[in-house]
């Protein structure tokens, strides 16, 4: 028996039938590739060599697959991956049932400036990296075996302002059609008429007829409701005479479900197309039936309710794959997001592929859907310079006409702190498409927008005071505040300075007189700058407003029509401007980490966001280095009525969470003292919740979880497993680094393994071993299809890296079973600590050991006589996490906020390394440093103070460029020293909103020794 599918081309909705003459046929196309990542024109020849080339499946994501180093050609923006240009190759066999049929090979997305070859024959080129494209092949099919060769060139780097895949990130297939078909995105929902009772659906049906043969049919359009009931169905008759028919029809739905985040009711619209009484194609839509409107004065309102937007701006690239999710994580990545209580995100920067706006309808997320970052250069290589002007109304075309059925897209996001009359076209182009949905942007030529949409500057305290136009508002990109998992401070941190009164900041007072925590992820001597930091989890790191400040704002004004937040996700890239470049690798704004793993952020938003009682206590109470009676701000974040805070059995006192901001949370200031901290929460007076912090011994084993609320193994063949360090008692240890190692078995492979460390910059994938960060890493496997037994084993060689508290050592291996029954796992693990290669004749672990620092400890572990994990862990005064001892460090450089020339692209000038200062020297020649300054908020004039000495008697005068255009010289007098003595000399000039390049060039009498700039 042969079985066709039934495909939605603007909703993916696949569905397998046994009609014979379902002329309708989806082949997936992801598997079985292979990949090279090199370069030759001869790659197109379908006769070429390619046993050497690497197998893969889509969607693939080579740069990620790579890793990451210093000199990677996305550099910081890109958290130091790499590009290149890389080659795919796929060999299929062609069917009988493809005769006289049309083949249509499908793209979702390929990472950029694709070209395809079908059996040699050439395509065509796709430039942006994030829109869905397609090719007929019919005419240059073989009968036999036929071959797909894509090119895909990323030579230019950077070509994104953050990380961007490499290759083709998302899934591919090929689709049959009969010449007379249902045409691609050619199904058009609207509800012109919602009312009580009743709603009228609109469906305009786009057919093909590619052959111009003459014949009639019938059009036949259905309505489903989710248990497959028809409950609404129209015919219409049909005269095929040309290539291209359109037809209308409407529909009466009774007593609709309507779609929104709490109830996202999905109907089907079946389209049919008969000839002759057969069926010659089927086509299957989601229909999400909802109102939306955008009213001035009271914000959004969806199906007649005004609602708030709970939103987060999210890279498709934020999480542990870079680019190449598939739908089951990406459901997973999606659902965290809704259990913070999220009912919208906004692609920032790009669309993302077909899939993600599925999961969004399926799940109930509200949609901002962003086209493009800018529309001219922003990136050194981007889309905006490489292929904007050619190419911006086709792909706008594509990605509107694809998009537009999705009932979780509320509206349109044209640009990115962009500019240009260029923005009108945009707007007029989304009005004929989809005339549906408003449009806007992050503070892009406003003027042309239907909802004013601001970015950073929709923070600064000034913005609630002054004029706004006459139309709707959203913040596009708000709050910006950052947070490491685990990682608290009780001084107040502001990204420019304190405080920078050019972003008018709100108040954020400290919590504490003295700083109460001393730890870092590295002495301060070893930082190349200040901003090499991690940031507090109290809410208390900011650019200009805090999350809770931001939300008091959202919730109280009405005209506030909701905000998202910059980020729901942590992102590789984005490194250098905020936090001071390598060894950082990612952007620390979102309420999750790259792993996926939940920041104390995401449970204030939790609090405030969700009905189901919750109660978070922050921070840990695992203290090794305080002194007892140290006073602890404790914050309790709770949605309950009350909180009781217990401290070793004794009750510190009930509070109320409060409507302002800085009584959003529950406080005590509690002496620090080891035991149990508890808090339960009170509802109409009854204890509904209660959550503890416990101190934590060291790390003496290691705790496996499945993560299985958003995926099933068997079905999915996906797994999520979380590693925690646990102590003795089986209390986790929040500050555990162990190296984790992993053996899998069944037929299992390791795709990623991820601890949202910022600055681990070991490999992702193709690696068996991640160390934890705060206590934790995660291991995401994919199963193969046939997988019917599958299981995971992990070992780690446990304690504290400097012995603070105990010279103990553990050693622990755990097996977690992935799929089928579990064996009985008999482990033997054999250990030295004199640093030689243990074996089966080397000391047999039993009971913890002591060691000393400078140990290094390495172990096997032996199942059934096979060695299955190979494990080492050294134990020292220079590893690991670094407890602050008091020490300052040797330069006032370290705690600068400024951009070091060293980091910026210097030309015709060398790197000096002195007294740990790191600058450029000319060397008495000529050059230029160029900087990148990210102005998240309103374009304005700006202070640029450049540090510099010079010994020359003569002066070093520089042309500065500001975005390519010179703005004047600035005059470098001498400081009387070439590496002391350094000096500042202050310039004012007006920066753009978004990125900004600021260039000094020599005019032919060299240059100073350059430090850093501050923009202030």
């Amino acid at each position: 028996m042969k079985y066709k599918i039934i495909v939605a081309l603007i909703v993916s909705s696949y569905v397998f039938l046994t009609d014979v003459f379902s002329q309708r046929e989806i082949i997936d196309f992801n598997a079985d590739w292979k990949f090279t990542l090199k370069d030759n024109p001869e790659f197109s020849n379908p006769e070429i060599e390619i046993s050497n080339w690497k197998p893969v499946q889509i969607p693939h994501d080579w740069a990620f697959e790579k890793g990451i180093s210093e000199n990677g050609a996305q550099g910081a923006s890109g958290g130091y991956f790499d590009g290149g240009i890389g080659w795919y190759q796929k060999t299929f066999e062609f069917s009988d049932t493809w005769k006289n049929k049309l083949v249509t090979i499908e793209f979702d997305g390929v990472y950029m400036n694709s070209e395809v070859w079908i059996n040699g024959h050439y395509l065509a080129k796709r430039p942006y990296g994030y829109i869905s494209f397609r090719y007929e092949i019919s005419k240059y099919l073989n009968d036999g075996s036929n071959t797909l060769s894509v090119r895909v060139d990323n030579s230019k780097e950077p070509s994104a302002r953050w990380y961007h895949p490499c290759g083709i990130y998302a899934p591919v297939r090929l689709v049959v059609t009969n010449p007379q078909f249902i045409a691609t995105h050619g199904v058009y929902i609207t509800t012109p008429t919602i009312a009580d009772g009743f709603v009228v659906v609109a469906v305009e049906t786009s057919l093909q007829n590619s052959n111009n043969s003459k014949s009639k049919g019938v059009l036949e359009t259905i309505i489903k409701d989710v248990e497959g009931r028809i409950i609404s169905k129209e015919s219409q008759k049909i005269n095929f005479k040309n290539a291209n028919h359109k037809l209308s029809t409407e529909l009466n739905v009774e007593h609709p479900k309507l779609w929104s985040p709490d109830t996202p009711y999905l109907y089907k619209v079946v389209s049919r197309l008969k000839i002759k009484n057969k069926l010659v194609d089927e086509v299957e839509t989601n229909l999400g039936i909802r109102s939306i409107d955008w009213k001035t004065d009271t914000g959004f309102w969806l199906n007649g309710k005004v609602t708030k937007l709970l939103g987060v701006s999210e890279h498709y690239e934020g999480g542990p794959l870079g680019g190449a999710w598939t739908k089951p994580l990406l459901r997973w990545k999606l659902g965290l997001l809704k259990d913070m209580g999220v009912n919208a995100i906004r692609t920032a920067h790009n669309p993302a592929p077909p899939m993600l706006y599925d999961l969004c309808d399926e799940l109930g997320i509200l949609v901002m859907d962003e086209i493009f970052d800018g529309w001219s250069q922003k990136a050194k290589e981007d889309y905006g310079k490489q292929a904007f002007d050619n190419w911006w109304k086709q792909d706008m075309t594509e990605w509107l006409l694809r998009n537009r059925n999705h009932p979780s897209i509320i509206i349109y996001s044209v640009g990115n702190e962009t500019r240009g009359k260029i923005g009108e076209e945009l707007v007029a182009l989304c009005h004929v498409l989809d005339p549906t949905k408003p449009v806007t942007s992050g503070h892009s030529s406003s003027e042309f927008m239907d909802v004013f949409g601001v970015n950073g500057g929709s923070e600064k305290a000034g913005f609630f005071t002054e004029k706004r136009p006459e139309k709707p508002f959203v913040a596009t990109e708000a709050p910006h505040t950052w947070q490491t998992r685990g990682y608290y401070r009780t001084k107040t941190w502001f990204r420019d300075g304190y405080p920078n009164k050019g972003q008018q900041p709100f108040e954020l007072p400290d919590l504490t007189e003295k700083e109460v925590f001393q730890f870092e992820w590295a002495s301060p001597n070893a930082w190349k700058n200040g901003k090499q930091h991690f940031n507090s989890s109290y809410d208390n790191a900011m650019v200009r407003i805090s999350a809770r400040k931001n939300w008091e704002l959202m919730r109280d004004l009405p005209w506030f029509s909701g905000h998202f937040r910059w980020t729901g996700y942590d992102y590789y890239g984005e490194a250098g401007y905020v936090h001071g470049g390598w060894p950082f690798r990612l952007f620390m704004g979102g309420a999750l980490d790259v792993a996926g793993f939940k920041k104390d952020l995401f449970y204030f938003y939790q609090s405030q966001w969700t009905k189901e009682p919750m109660v978070h206590i922050l921070p840990h109470w695992t203290h090794p280095t305080l002194e007892k009676g140290v006073e602890i701000p404790v914050w309790v974040y709770s949605n309950c009525e009350e909180v009781e805070l217990f401290l070793n059995g004794r009750s510190l006192g009930k509070d109320k969470p409060g409507k302002k901001w800085n009584e959003m949370q529950c406080e005590w200031m509690v002496p620090w003292d080891a035991g149990a901290i508890i808090a339960k929460g009170f509802v109409d007076g009854k204890e509904v919740v209660v959550s503890n912090q416990i101190t934590a011994e060291a790390p003496a084993q290691i705790q496996l979880d499945l993560e299985d609320k958003y995926t099933h193994t068997a079905t999915d063949k996906v797994a999520i497993v979380t590693t925690n360090l646990i102590d003795s008692n089986g209390v986790f240890y929040p500050y555990g680094e162990n190296n984790i190692y992993y053996h899998l078995e069944g037929g299992v492979t390791l795709h990623s393994l991820e601890n949202g460390d910022p600055v681990d910059t070991t490999k992702n994938a193709g690696v068996y071993e991640k160390k934890a960060f705060m206590g934790a890493t995660r291991a995401f496997v994919t199963l193969s299809e046939d997988t019917k037994k599958a299981s995971l084993t992990a070992g780690a060689i446990l304690g504290e890296k400097q012995l603070l508290t105990s010279k103990k050592v553990s050693i622990d291996v755990k097996s977690l079973s992935l799929m089928g029954s579990k064996d009985r796992e008999d482990f033997i693990v054999y250990y030295t600590i004199d640093g030689k290669q243990p074996s089966t004749q080397s000391q047999i672990y039993k009971t913890p050991f002591e060691v000393n620092l400078g140990t290094k400890v390495k172990a096997i572990v032996v199942k059934n006589g096979n060695v299955v994990l190979s494990m080492q862990e050294k134990f020292g005064e220079d590893l690991g996490l670094h407890w602050n001892r008091n020490e300052t460090a040797n330069s006032t450089e370290a705690f600068t906020n400024g951009m070091l020339a060293a980091d910026a692209d210097v030309k015709g000038a060398v790197v000096i390394s002195n007294l740990n200062r790191h600058y450029i020297d000319f060397k008495g020649k000529e050059g230029e440093v160029s900087w990148y300054q990210e102005n998240d908020g309103s374009e304005g004039r700006f202070t640029l103070k450049f540090t510099y000495a010079s010994n020359d008697l003569k002066s070093r005068p520089m042309e500065l460029f500001i975005n390519k255009k010179s703005v004047g010289i600035v005059d470098f007098k001498t400081t009387e020293s070439w590496n002391s003595n350094w000096q500042d000399i202050v310039v004012s000039h007006k920066l753009n909103a978004g990125a900004n390049y600021i260039e000094l060039k020599t005019v032919g009498k060299s240059g100073p020794n350059l430090l850093k700039l501050v923009v202030e």
